[in-house]
């Protein structure tokens, strides 16, 4: 833990958080902070349960006077999204996340920090350990693998929780009630491409995009951030069709839920064009930088000589891949009417890998507060990739969770804001995915709302949280704790 993060207030909370940051918890593998869950259970004399998923339930008594009140459930999920600087050295299997006080903001050094949804868990421990806050009884759910498929709350048994409010942890706005989230689907192609050895005089190239600030592809897809592969592969089209170049390489992205931030592609100039294309390099360079000076003002795009590679893709394999990838659709694609101001629908080209001897696979992710607009976005990149030749794939998905504006929770969360703070609470919907609309499936009468402090930069190693929202956030959870 941070030398100083212990003394950060509420102290239980953050005290809390920093021994969850020492604890590896990559998404479906939770094994050692589900282990460290159980344990704190037994040191409390807490009932615990963990299901065959690896999801854990920590139930607490009421407090003397609130027996009668009904059973109040506190969610969030255990795992963390796993994204590092590249010239940063960090396993997330074994290397403790490294917190430190910047100002106002808990940051980590060159990695996420996990304070998605971290923080909710500490705050969820701070409660079940306190001997001083009122409450009725508590049930504190920590779900596994929400980052990478939701799989943890879809494998939620009935009866494995009982109570019928629950309050989701996992939101990233301080002031700002959640009643509803966007659903989702993944979209992944995979594109054979065939070897051709190296022709002869051509000098090879490296291209990189970094510095981008990527962020979550659900609650930073509207704010006009550049996608690191949609940038490489403009230029890479752009070249293959005037300058004759010969892909031998190409990487970006890794997460299916992360704006892509970084990417590179390694080619082959032929001596003939060279000149012309290094001077194109410098208008394309001078083009992007305009373009995203705004809104990524850490933008880098390099290109240098390297070693020549061992092989390239065929003509035929490289125009398929660029045409594809320069068709393929990202960001917001509809506004919501329901909701004005919000996003209804986007998609997010993810990552490009090469992930066999000779195969591309593409990872994209959809998103809609409509099931139907939903799948018609994904389809709408299924057709993009079936044009090119790609095997299509798509995930089960997730739902979405309608707003319910007269929740009896909501009433309550919001009174309380507002007797404690002076001011009006935000009440909204959110273009990220939640677990609350796969635990409708199961337990259909549930009531929920999802708030939390302010966190930004989620997903990327620029997450960082902010430090007064924190006190308030633990505030109002404590007084409506009280007031249900």
């Amino acid at each position: 833990m941070s030398q100083n993060l212990k003394d950060l207030q509420p102290s239980k909370v953050w005290e809390f958080f920093g021994e969850i940051c020492q604890i590896p918890r990559p998404s479906k593998k939770e094994t050692q902070i589900g282990e460290y869950l159980m344990k704190f259970a037994r040191t409390h004399n807490l009932p615990a349960r963990m299901d065959d998923a690896g999801n854990v339930i920590i139930s607490k008594p009421a407090s003397p006077g609130f027996e009668n009140k009904p059973v109040v459930i506190l969610q969030s999920h255990m795992d963390m999204v796993c994204e590092k600087n590249a010239d940063v050295v960090h396993d997330f299997e074994k290397d403790p996340i490294q917190p430190f006080i910047d100002g106002e903001w808990v940051k980590a050094k060159g990695t996420t920090l996990g304070a998605d949804d971290g923080i909710g868990m500490a705050a969820q421990l701070a409660i079940l350990a306190s001997n001083d806050i009122s409450h009725g009884p508590i049930e504190c759910l920590f779900t596994v693998d929400e980052e990478t498929g939701l799989t943890g709350a879809a494998a939620l048994q009935p009866g494995f929780m009982t109570g019928r409010m629950l309050l989701n942890l996992d939101s990233e706005d301080e002031g700002e009630l959640f009643i509803g989230c966007a659903g989702g689907i993944d979209t992944v192609a995979t594109l054979d491409f065939k070897r051709r050895v190296v022709p002869v005089n051509h000098t090879p190239y490296k291209i990189s995009v970094s510095g981008l600030l990527g962020g979550h592809s659900g609650d930073d897809i509207h704010r006009g951030r550049g996608n690191a592969n949609k940038i490489l592969n403009r230029f890479l089209w752009y070249a293959t069709h005037n300058y004759k170049i010969r892909l031998s390489h190409i990487d970006g992205g890794n997460l299916r839920n992360a704006i892509p931030r970084e990417a590179y592609g390694v080619f082959l100039a032929p001596l003939k064009t060279e000149t012309a294309l290094l001077e194109y390099f410098k208008q394309f360079y001078a083009e992007i930088m305009n373009e995203f000076s705004l809104t990524e003002p850490g933008l880098s795009l390099t290109l240098e000589t390297t070693s020549m590679p061992e092989y390239c893709f065929n003509k035929k394999s490289q125009k398929r891949l660029l045409n594809a990838l320069y068709a393929c659709p990202h960001g917001v694609i509809a506004m919501s009417h329901r909701m004005p101001g919000m996003v209804e629908t986007s998609t997010n080209l993810a990552s490009v890998k090469i992930t066999g001897s000779n195969t591309v696979t593409i990872t994209t992710s959809q998103r809609s507060d409509l099931e139907s607009a939903k799948h018609d976005v994904a389809r709408m990149v299924e057709s993009v990739f079936t044009l090119a030749g790609c095997k299509v794939e798509h995930s089960d998905g997730y739902p979405g969770w309608t707003p319910n504006p007269n929740s009896p929770l909501l009433k309550i969360m919001v009174e309380s804001y507002k007797d404690l703070f002076g001011t009006e609470p935000v009440v909204r919907s959110i273009h990220a995915g939640l677990e609350c609309g796969l635990f409708l499936e199961k337990y259909p009468y549930l009531d929920m709302v999802s708030f939390g402090p302010t966190l930004r930069g989620v997903h990327s190693p620029d997450e960082r949280i902010h430090i007064p929202s924190v006190q308030k956030f633990w505030t109002h959870l404590i007084d409506v704790l009280k007031r249900i």
